[in-house]
């Protein structure tokens, strides 16, 4: 197949997903068109069967902010037909679902097939507003499929839309051959020089990742067990978590990284993942870390508990129980068979269930019924 992938390049979530699945379709053999403003920040393959289509967009005094949805519809539009797509399959709804939508009017009477999959914030967070609400609605209603990385987010999406057409639940996943476990001995005793424990925390430390929490947690579990903390990625939230730990005197005990290319070298030595996050839609992170036999402590929350396993992957609490959460912390790293086995079963989880190849065969097939369904309906309208 000829497959058209849009996404924001950055390090979010939705972007990584998309451009990693994008690797894996070229991979057996798909060809793949990336259409966006920049290039994807993974997408860090050479291959014949990986094109990028950058959207340029117009400085006109006229607009105080380039109309990036119009070119990147006219850009979807030019690609499809230069390239003859055989689907178009959009990551975050706005507002690239209603590019698409745009992009599809433009090249009737040929009918482009259209997924969109929505991946969290899209739904819970800017969709949700009542000023993008109508649009979000409208642009999921007028995919030709629409997929969405957890059963929480897609019943969300059912309640809070009045969604009456059906959303396929495919979850995320995890490339479970780069994510494992691996003796790195340099990094361990880069930041555990005297075989302390080391915990680690990933997000774009936006106020929902809480991650001031992560902090507090990491006090409560250092003055108990011997232990360094790594903190990776950056946002709005890290010069809050860094005056916090320098005020709490954790200055040579947690190291602020800030955003890395590849966080599976250091989720390959970490003993325990913290995300106590006030909302994840599925918590891709969770699952990185436990392919790489990491058990995670995080709220009970969103998609959350369909990824970690509460008492067999690591456990759960409530958002903003640190007590608990710290406490748990302390009870799994002070028993090491009890951290070996949840480590085994949270590698084994994400191999039954969440590896790349499992997951991107089910695109596959989506990928085709939606092009199938698309043909039969221009054939009875044509």
């Amino acid at each position: 197949m000829k497959i058209g992938i849009t996404c924001y390049p950055t390090y979010g979530g939705s972007g990584v997903v998309a451009t990693e699945m994008g690797k894996e379709l070229a991979a057996l053999g798909h060809e793949i068109h990336f259409i966006s403003y920049a290039i994807p920040i993974k997408l860090n393959v050479t291959s014949e069967l990986i094109h990028f289509h950058e959207v340029e967009m117009l400085n006109y005094p006229l607009f105080e902010h380039p109309p990036y949805a119009l070119a990147l519809a006219t850009k979807m539009a030019e690609v499809a037909t230069n390239q003859d797509l055989d689907l178009l399959h959009v990551h975050y709804a706005i507002p690239h679902s209603v590019s698409a939508y745009l992009a599809k009017q433009m090249l009737l009477p040929r009918r482009l097939p259209v997924v969109t999959t929505l991946h969290g914030t899209d739904i819970t967070l800017v969709g949700n507003d009542r000023s993008y609400l109508p649009i979000t609605k409208f642009s999921i209603e007028k995919s030709d499929g629409v997929t969405a990385v957890s059963v929480y987010l897609r019943d969300l999406t059912y309640t809070e839309f009045d969604i009456k057409r059906p959303i396929e639940m495919i979850p995320n996943f995890v490339n479970c051959d780069v994510f494992h476990r691996a003796g790195d001995g340099e990094l361990k005793k880069k930041y555990a020089p005297k075989g302390q424990k080391i915990l680690v925390h990933v997000s774009n430390f936006r106020p929902v990742k809480r991650v001031t929490d992560v902090i507090e947690i990491f006090d409560r579990v250092r003055k108990r067990v011997p232990s360094h903390l790594l903190m990776i990625g950056d946002g709005p939230e890290r010069s809050n978590a860094e005056w916090l730990a320098r005020n709490k005197g954790l200055g040579c005990q947690v190291f602020f990284l800030g955003k890395q290319d590849s966080i599976a070298e250091f989720l390959s030595v970490a003993d325990l993942m913290f995300l106590p996050s006030e909302t994840e839609s599925f918590g891709l992170v969770a699952l990185e870390a436990m392919a790489c036999e990491v058990p995670v402590i995080a709220s009970r929350v969103g998609g959350v508990p369909e990824v970690v396993r509460d008492g067999l992957d690591g456990y759960l609490a409530e958002t903003r129980d640190v007590d608990t959460m710290a406490g748990r912390a302390v009870e799994l790293l002070s028993d090491a068979k009890r951290h070996q086995t949840m480590g085994q079963n949270a590698r084994q989880n994400a191999q039954d269930n969440f590896c790349a190849h499992k997951i991107i065969a089910q695109y596959e097939a989506y990928y085709h019924k939606v092009i199938e369904e698309v043909k039969m309906a221009n054939s009875v309208t044509g």
